[in-house]
C-alpha cells in the first residue's frame, strides 16, 4: 500500500511536470502562430506555466476540501524555491541579480506574503473578497512586469517555438492541460493518504513533499542554469514564481472556493517572509548570490525542516 502511493504521488510530479511543458510550448506555439510577441507569450503563459504544477495541486486540494495542502503547498514552494533551489544553484556558482529584483520584486513578493498572512490570520479563510483583492495586486504586478520589459529593463523569458502545424501545438495544449489536471489529482489523494497513513498532517505533507514536487520544473531549471553558468536570470525568475504562487495561485482558489487558513500557518508565512530578507541581505550589496549565501540559506532550509518535524 505504501509502494502503491508512493508511486502514485511520483506518477502526479512527472504529469504535472510534463503537462507544464506541454502546456507552455503548445499555447505558446499557438500564440505565435497569431503573431501574439515574444514579449506578451513570455509575460503570460511561460510565467504563468510554471506555476501550473502549483496552481493545479492547490485548486483541486482546495475543492476536495484539503486546505492544509492548498496553503501548504504554496507557502512550502516559496520557501524551498528560496532556500532549496537558489541556495542549490548559488552553491554551484555565484548567481547575479538585477537591480530590479532587489528594489522592486523582493519588496514585492514579501508584500504579497504579508497579505496571504494578513488575509489568513484575520478570519481563518481566505474568502472571495481576498481572492478578488489577491488577483487585482496579481494584474497589477503583470502591468508592472509589461512596463519594465517594455523599457528594456527586464527580459522575458522565451520558448522557442518550434515550425509545427496548429493542430500539432492545439493538441499539445490540450494534451498537456489534461496531464495537469490528472496529475494535480493523483497528488493530492497520494500525498492525503500518506498523511494519514504515517500520521503526518496534511499541512506537513504540503510544505514539504507536495511543494518539492511542484517545485520539480523551477529546480530543474535553475540547477542545470547555474551549471551552464548561466544563471543570471535565476533569481528573478524564482521571486517572480513566488508572487505568481501568491497572488495567482492563492487568489485563483479563494476565488473558487473559500480556502482555510489553519492558524499553524502563521509561523509558515513567516518563515517565507523571514526566506525573502534573507535573500535581500545576501544580495543587496554586491547584487549577486554568493556560496556563502547558498550555504547559510540550506542551513535555513535545514532548521525550518527540524522545526516541523519536531
Amino acid at each position: 500500500m505504501l509502494f502503491v502511493e508512493l508511486l502514485l504521488l511520483a506518477l502526479g510530479f512527472v504529469l504535472l511536470v510534463k503537462g507544464a511543458d506541454w502546456f507552455v510550448e503548445g499555447t505558446s506555439g499557438i500564440a505565435d502562430k497569431f503573431g501574439i510577441p515574444q514579449l506578451v507569450i513570455g509575460l503570460t503563459i511561460v510565467a504563468m506555466g510554471t506555476s501550473a504544477p502549483e496552481a493545479a495541486v492547490s485548486i483541486t486540494a482546495a475543492l476536495k476540501g484539503n486546505a492544509d495542502i492548498t496553503v501548504g503547498n504554496v507557502v512550502g514552494s516559496n520557501i524551498l524555491n528560496i532556500f532549496i533551489i537558489l541556495g542549490i544553484a548559488s552553491v554551484i556558482t555565484s548567481i547575479a541579480i538585477a537591480k530590479t529584483t532587489i528594489r522592486y520584486e523582493i519588496p514585492i513578493m514579501l508584500a504579497a506574503t504579508l497579505l496571504l498572512l494578513v488575509c489568513g490570520a484575520t478570519g481563518g479563510t481566505i474568502n472571495l473578497l481576498e481572492g478578488i483583492i489577491m488577483w487585482v495586486c496579481f494584474l497589477g504586478y503583470l502591468a508592472y512586469m509589461f512596463v519594465l520589459m517594455k523599457k528594456g529593463e527586464m527580459q522575458a523569458e522565451e520558448l522557442e517555438t518550434k515550425e509545427s502545424p496548429i493542430w500539432k501545438m492545439i493538441l499539445m495544449g490540450v494534451i498537456g492541460l489534461v496531464l495537469i489536471i490528472w496529475g494535480s489529482d493523483v497528488t493530492v489523494d497520494a500525498a492525503t493518504s500518506l498523511a494519514k497513513m504515517f500520521g503526518m498532517s496534511e499541512r506537513f505533507i504540503g510544505l514539504t513533499i507536495v511543494a518539492l514536487g511542484t517545485s520539480l520544473p523551477e529546480l530543474f531549471t535553475s540547477v542545470v542554469a547555474a551549471h551552464r553558468g548561466k544563471a543570471d536570470i535565476a533569481i528573478g525568475n524564482i521571486v517572480g514564481s513566488n508572487i505568481f504562487n501568491i497572488l495567482f495561485v492563492v487568489g485563483t482558489s479563494a476565488v473558487i472556493i473559500p480556502v482555510a487558513f489553519v492558524s499553524s500557518f502563521v509561523i509558515d508565512c513567516i518563515v517565507a517572509i523571514l526566506a525573502g530578507i534573507v535573500l535581500w541581505l545576501c544580495t543587496f550589496r554586491k547584487r549577486k548570490l554568493t556560496r556563502t549565501g547558498g550555504i547559510i540559506m540550506l542551513i535555513c532550509y535545514l532548521a525550518y525542516f527540524l522545526y516541523l518535524l519536531f
